[in-house]
């Protein structure tokens, strides 16, 4: 019975599984970026984080993240990923893959991220066939963290939230409009920045602006990309991410007046990808 290592790597945290029959042991170390990271950095991360955790030399690898449709990208961790643990078997796969394979399985359906960004694609049960293209927080990025963090940031800078909202922003953010578009148009990160406004609408529920900013944003992922895949009407939509599950509620309600199956809401991939990966060891 092989020992897997499972990764799950976003550009500030990875979360790593390591499935021993069937023992699961957890592991988080930071994130890994290859589009900031070379290999040789990310081969020193990996020493220094994540190899004294695991005690049982790993048989597989399965490696899901940031940056990985980049051929370049993905030699990078894969040489980095076989200087620590030798000549294994390594797979390394976009966070697209592994959000469809932990929330379709083997299965067909529709697979959505809604994080600080958001994509989707239509996956046939073995490997993506069709991708709605991903234009970035600026232009896209629609139903995301930053997509609804952008909405409360212009609703607060219009003056367009009623004054008790007005008063919680004020109280919850303490900021004004020359530190938001410092913030936006010159600091690190924006789309972060933006996303980090997106707990405004989770705290204030019930208000019909908050409602209305919500249901907006979701409105316009469905339109721009969901709408896009004629399977949308055929096959269960999943979503993975934070914003999907702090908002699977109002997901639930679109999907049911939209006459859209529902399938999965994950907050994270790696339960699914766990099982995924572990059904051929008995794991459930």
């Amino acid at each position: 019975m092989s020992i897997k290592l499972i990764a799950d790597s976003g550009s500030t945290k990875a979360e790593w599984c390591l499935l021993d029959g069937k023992k699961k042991k957890t592991i988080v170390t930071q994130g890994i970026s290859p589009y900031f990271l070379t290999a040789q950095q990310i081969q020193e991360l990996l020493e220094r984080e994540l190899k004294p955790k695991v005690k049982s030399s790993p048989d597989e690898i399965f490696y899901y993240g940031t940056g990985c449709s980049n051929p370049a990208n993905v030699k990078a961790i894969k040489t980095a990923l076989q200087n620590v643990f030798g000549k294994i078997k390594i797979s390394v796969d976009h966070d697209l893959m592994g959000a469809a394979r932990a929330l379709c399985g083997n299965e067909p359906g529709v697979a959505c991220i809604l994080g600080t960004g958001s994509n989707s694609c239509f996956f046939n049960g073995k490997r993506i066939v069709k991708n709605s293209p991903g234009l970035g927080f600026i232009l896209g990025d629609e139903g995301s963290g930053a997509f609804l963090g952008r909405k409360v940031v212009q609703h607060f800078l219009y003056n367009t939230f009623d004054p008790d909202l007005m008063d919680r922003f004020n109280a919850k953010y303490n900021t004004n409009a020359i530190e938001i578009l410092e913030a936006v148009y010159k600091g690190p990160l924006p789309n972060r920045y933006l996303a980090s406004f997106a707990a405004f609408l989770a705290e204030n529920r019930g208000h019909y602006m908050i409602e209305n900013i919500i249901e907006d944003s979701f409105n316009d992922f469905f339109f721009n990309h969901l709408y896009k895949y004629k399977e949308s009407w055929t096959h269960p939509i999943h979503f993975i991410g934070s914003v999907a599950y702090g908002f699977k509620d109002v997901l639930k309600d679109m999907c049911q007046n939209y006459e859209l199956q529902l399938g999965r809401v994950l907050k994270q991939p790696m339960d699914g990808l766990v099982k995924f990966h572990g059904q051929m060891q008995g794991l459930k």
